[in-house]
């Protein structure tokens, strides 16, 4: 019985609550001065004739704003190629100038002075007071259907953990497959891969549903976050969950939001994908599901478990079903609103019913039916940050596309590779290398996409590469360099958060983990996509 309170109380609402909606304390002004402490009283001695004189120290002054230092580096990348770097004849002045802004606006990401949503704000006031770019041009990316689209997942995502119905899926799996360590790892990538095309957040899956699973399991078992008992079971299950939630994320369009902006900003550089949910999902299907199949067991002989079977799990699993009681009326809508909502992503362009327009409908039927309340789309404030700086980003990259300077940057970039002699192939694979290995830099795989898939889009086109294989395998490389650090991607830090995994084995990891799907997806995706005609 202990036991099995353990297991219930993780999957309480206050938990994953906690989990989704933890925000850091608002910021104080500009400048603070600290209340002045009450005066201090010396004590009497001779010379002052026992009179007591107050002093009084003066207030300090706190810097409270930006980070100095990154605040002055970020700056300074923009400001050199203002000022500095001589122009190319063939660029315009207001092109330069936009492009120094928008590196100095993606040298801020990388280094946060501020936080992402705020210096992506000061970048678009940037554009707009040095005349770089009209207030309309500035801000015409908000009314961006793609963005739109991302940020009404984020609430879609909500419906699944306020209703309980991605922790009940995934709880069925853990009772079917849960006896060994093995089958809970198989049993919980497998749920992720079935939500995850309705749940187009894998930040959201992470925390609101498989980290409260994982932890209940591994606490069960006597495997404590934070200590040498973490090894027992809570190690093993959070590499694996981590790593395969990239792989769930690159087999759907719909399962994350950096997947529908890789799409977006392709369309812009004139590379149409004919039917872009199915022919998203066929292209990325087998070397998808091989990883999928080997990962659980490859971490199981490289990282292995202390515990190897799990007897007791299937027993709590069903308990916790038991206690959940029948599928709720909100559960059904849940799942009609899923199947419907699936269903118009893949078919509804044939009788035009846009991505965003299913999105929207799926959303209205959620609030129309009380499964979510407006107030929930309120406070799921990653939603809205998200817009912010999400549209910054799209927009200037976009203008960047349309004054020339991703052109011109392809085209040198093409120049140099073709005087070594390179054949699309082996540049193909060299500028995917890069593109992946920069993420190190990153922390946020939106925020790489919008820096730099449009150029290593046009790079890569520029070298000769097929024009639909380059765009997809660089969305597909999106997904999987999500789990390269504790700080890669949103669910990196949810699953390093939990404390069951030492910081030098996620580096290490990750590391191994990426030249292992970097063999399966050059090896097997090469040869499928091959089939496929994609080259």
């Amino acid at each position: 019985m202990e036991t099995y309170a353990v297991f219930s109380s993780s999957f309480s609402s206050y938990t994953i609550n906690h989990l989704l909606h933890h925000r850091s304390s608002t910021k104080p002004s500009f400048f603070r001065s600290p209340q002045p402490k009450p005066l201090r009283q010396l004590t009497a001695t001779p010379s002052s004739n026992n009179n007591t004189n107050p002093i009084t120290k003066p207030p300090k002054f706190t810097f409270q704003g930006a980070k100095l230092l990154p605040l002055a580096t970020s700056l300074a990348f923009g400001l050199t190629v203002r000022f500095i770097i001589p122009k190319p004849l063939e660029i315009t002045d207001q092109a330069w100038q936009l492009l120094s802004i928008f590196i100095s606006t993606i040298a801020g990401l990388v280094l946060s002075p501020l936080p992402v949503g705020a210096w992506a704000f000061l970048g678009l006031t940037t554009t707009v007071l040095t005349d770089t770019l009209s207030f309309s041009a500035a801000f015409n990316a908000f009314t961006n259907e793609v963005i739109w689209l991302i940020v009404i997942s984020f609430f879609f995502a909500r419906g699944f953990v306020k209703t309980g119905l991605g922790d009940r899926i995934a709880t069925y799996f853990v009772k079917w497959l849960g006896k060994s360590t093995l089958g809970l790892s198989y049993g919980l990538t497998l749920s992720e891969t079935l939500i995850a095309p309705a749940m187009p957040s894998t930040t959201a899956r992470a925390g609101g549903v498989f980290l409260p699973i994982i932890k209940s399991l591994s606490v069960s078992a006597g495997s404590k976050p934070n200590d040498p008992s973490a090894k027992k079971l809570g190690s093993y299950l959070v590499q694996s969950q981590f790593q395969c939630s990239g792989y769930s994320s690159a087999l759907f369009l719909t399962a994350a939001a950096q997947n529908l902006l890789c799409l977006q900003l392709a369309e812009g550089l004139g590379v149409v994908v004919a039917d872009p949910w199915i022919e998203w999902f066929i292209a990325a299907s087998v070397p998808a599901f091989v990883s999928l199949l080997v990962t659980p067991y490859i971490l199981y002989k490289l990282y292995p478990p202390e515990t190897k079977d799990t007897p007791d799990a299937p027993a709590m699993a069903a308990k916790k079903l038991e206690l959940m009681g029948p599928v709720t009326t909100n559960e059904w809508v849940m799942i009609a609103t899923m199947v419907l909502a699936i269903s118009l992503w893949v078919f509804g362009d044939a009788i035009g019913i846009s991505s965003v327009l299913t999105a929207m409908i799926a959303l209205s039927i959620l609030l129309l039916l009380g499964v979510l309340e407006w107030e929930d789309c309120l406070k799921e404030t990653s939603a809205w940050d998200t817009l912010a700086w999400f549209a910054v980003l799209v927009g200037m990259a976009s203008q960047l596309t349309e004054l020339g300077i991703v052109q011109w940057v392809s085209g040198y970039v093409a120049v140099i590779l073709q005087s070594l002699s390179l054949s699309w192939p082996v540049a193909f694979c060299l500028l995917q290398a890069v593109y992946f290995l920069i993420h190190y830099m990153f922390a946020s795989q939106t925020g790489h996409v919008g820096a730099l898939y449009s150029a290593f889009l046009a790079m890569q086109v520029a070298a000769g590469v097929p024009r639909v294989l380059a765009a997809l395998a660089l969305a597909y490389n999106t997904n999987l360099f999500g789990a390269l650090t504790h700080y890669s991607s949103g669910q990196a830090a949810v699953y390093f958060g939990a404390g069951y995994v030492d910081l030098p084995d996620i580096f290490r990891i990750g590391f191994i983990m990426a030249c292992v799907n970097a063999l399966i997806w050059a090896v097997v995706g090469g040869f499928w996509w091959k089939f496929l005609g994609l080259y």
